[in-house]
C-alpha cells in the first residue's frame, strides 16, 4: 500500500509538473497585460480615488479571463490564425480592418512602453551614482533595448518571448504581493470598493478605461490563436489551454492587479501624491516610509521587469497578423517574418525620444487600445457563432458573457472618446476620435452583415 501511495504521489506531481511546463500562450498575453501601462493605470486609480475602484480592478481580471477564453476557443476550434479565419469567412476587407486595428493599437503601445523602459533604465543608472552622461540619457537606452529586443526575438522567436514572460511575470507578481504585507491596508474601505460606482465623472471613466484596458485589449485577444499555433495546440489540448487561460489571467494577472492597486490606494492618497504629476520616483518615494530605504529600487526593478516582459510579447503581435494576412510562415525561419520583428523592435526606439511624462501617457495607451477592442470582440463572437467557421458554436451562456464583455468595453471606450472630444482640436485627440469613429462604423457594419447572413 505504501508503494502504491508513493507511486500515486509521484504520478500526481509529474502530471502537475507537465501541466506547468506546457503553460505558455496566455502567459505571453499576461506578460503584456501585467505591463507598465496597467501598473501605472492601477497606481493612478489608487492615487486618485483610493479604494473606490477596486471593483474595476477585479472586473478587469474576470473580463480579461473571459476574453482570452473566447479567443482561445476560436483558435482551438479553427486551428488557424484569426486573420486567416476572418478572410475565409468575411473577406479580405474585414481581415485588413482587423490588421490595421491591431497594428495601430499595438504600435502606439510599443512606443509608449519603450519610452517607459528607456526612462526607467536611465533613472536606475542615475540613482546608482553613475556620472557618464550617455548612460543617463533615455534615448541611449531606447536604442540599446531596441537592438537587444531585435536580436533576441529574431534569434529566439516565440520560445524566448514565452520563457521571458513566465519568469518576469512571476517576479513582478511576487514583488507586489510581498509589498502587501508592509503597507497599512484598510480592509473595510477595501471591501467597500467592491461596490460599483464611477468616481470623478469623466476623469474617473478614463482611468477606469485604462484599468480595464489592461486585461481586455485587442492585442491580447488577437495574439492568442498565433501563440497556440506556435505550441501546436489543437482540439485535444483544450484542457491545458483552459488551464493556461485561468492560471495566467484570472490568477497571476488578477493577483498582480489587486496587489498593485491596494498598495497604491493605501499609501499614495495619504502621502498627498498628485496623480497628474505622478512619476516613477514620486511613487517610489511615497512607498519609502512604508517599505524602507530600498523602496525606490524595488519599485523601479518591478517597473523595469514589467516593461521588458510587455515589450517582448507586444513586439511579435503586429508581425503575426501581417504574416498571416500576407501568407508568410509565422516563424523566425521565414526571413520576411524575421524582418518584420526586427523592424517593429527597432522602430520602438522612437518612443525614447518622447519628452513628456510617460505615466499619464501609459493610461491613455490602454484607453486607446480599448477603443479598438469592441471590433475585435465582435469579430470573435461572430466567428464563434458561425457554424461554417467552427464545428462547435458558442453556448448561450458564453454568448451572454461575451456580449456583457463587449458592452462594458464599448461603454468605457465611449467615455474615453467623449473626454477626447473636449480637446478634439489637438492632433492626438482628433486622431483618437477619428479612429473611434472608424471602428464604430466597422463594428456596426459587421453587426448588419451578421443579421443579414442569418
Amino acid at each position: 500500500m505504501a508503494t502504491e501511495s508513493r507511486s500515486s504521489d509521484s504520478w500526481g506531481v509529474g502530471r502537475v509538473g507537465s501541466y506547468l511546463e506546457r503553460l505558455g500562450p496566455t502567459w505571453l498575453a499576461g506578460a503584456i497585460a501585467a505591463g507598465p501601462a496597467t501598473m501605472v493605470s492601477l497606481l493612478v486609480a489608487g492615487a486618485s480615488f483610493g479604494y473606490s475602484m477596486l471593483w474595476v480592478v477585479v472586473l478587469s481580471a474576470i473580463l480579461g479571463t473571459l476574453g482570452q477564453y473566447l479567443a482561445m476557443r476560436l483558435g482551438i476550434l479553427t486551428e488557424a490564425g484569426i486573420v486567416t479565419v476572418v478572410e475565409e469567412r468575411l473577406g479580405s476587407f474585414w481581415a485588413w480592418v482587423l490588421v490595421v486595428d491591431v497594428v495601430l493599437a499595438a504600435g502606439f503601445a510599443q512606443l509608449a512602453i519603450m519610452g517607459t523602459l528607456a526612462d526607467v533604465s536611465a533613472t536606475i543608472v542615475a540613482n546608482a551614482g553613475v556620472e557618464i552622461v550617455a548612460l543617463t540619457d533615455p534615448r541611449f537606452w531606447g536604442v540599446t533595448w531596441a537592438v537587444i529586443l531585435a536580436l533576441g526575438l529574431a534569434g529566439g522567436g516565440y520560445r524566448l518571448a514565452e520563457l521571458g514572460a513566465k519568469v518576469l511575470v512571476s517576479f513582478v507578481v511576487l514583488a507586489f504581493v510581498a509589498s502587501l504585507f508592509v503597507v497599512p491596508l484598510e480592509p473595510a474601505a477595501a471591501v467597500s470598493g467592491l461596490v460599483p460606482e464611477m468616481p470623478g465623472g469623466v476623469d474617473g471613466a478614463v482611468v477606469a478605461a485604462g484599468v480595464l484596458g489592461g486585461g481586455v485589449h485587442i492585442t491580447l485577444l488577437t495574439m492568442q490563436s498565433y501563440t497556440m499555433r506556435a505550441r501546436n495546440w489543437t482540439e485535444g489540448d483544450r484542457d491545458i489551454a483552459t488551464f493556461d487561460v485561468v492560471s495566467s489571467m484570472l490568477v497571476a494577472f488578477g493577483i498582480f492587479s489587486v496587489a498593485v492597486f491596494l498598495v497604491a490606494a493605501s499609501v499614495l492618497p495619504e502621502a498627498g501624491v498628485d496623480p497628474a504629476t505622478l512619476d516613477e520616483i514620486g511613487a517610489a518615494e511615497a512607498l519609502g516610509p512604508i517599505a524602507g530605504e530600498h523602496a525606490t529600487w524595488i519599485f523601479l526593478a518591478g517597473l523595469l521587469g514589467a516593461a521588458v516582459s510587455t515589450l517582448g510579447g507586444n513586439t511579435i503581435v503586429p508581425p503575426y497578423l501581417l504574416a498571416d494576412k500576407l501568407g508568410w510562415e509565422q516563424s523566425v525561419e521565414d526571413s520576411r517574418y524575421r524582418v518584420a520583428i526586427v523592424a517593429v523592435a527597432l522602430l520602438s526606439s522612437l518612443g525614447a525620444f518622447y519628452e513628456g511624462g510617460f505615466f499619464n501617457l501609459l493610461v491613455l495607451v490602454l484607453a486607446f487600445g480599448l477603443v479598438g477592442t469592441p471590433f475585435a470582440l465582435a469579430v470573435i463572437l461572430y466567428l464563434l457563432n458561425d457554424p461554417e467557421a467552427v464545428p462547435e458554436t458558442n453556448s448561450r451562456l458564453l454568448n451572454v458573457g461575451g456580449l456583457a464583455l463587449f458592452g462594458v468595453a464599448t461603454v468605457l471606450a465611449g467615455e474615453f472618446v467623449l473626454d477626447e472630444l473636449e480637446t478634439v482640436t489637438e492632433p492626438a485627440s482628433a486622431f483618437v476620435v477619428a479612429f473611434a469613429l472608424a471602428m464604430t462604423v466597422a463594428t456596426l457594419g459587421l453587426a448588419v452583415r451578421y443579421v443579414r447572413d442569418r
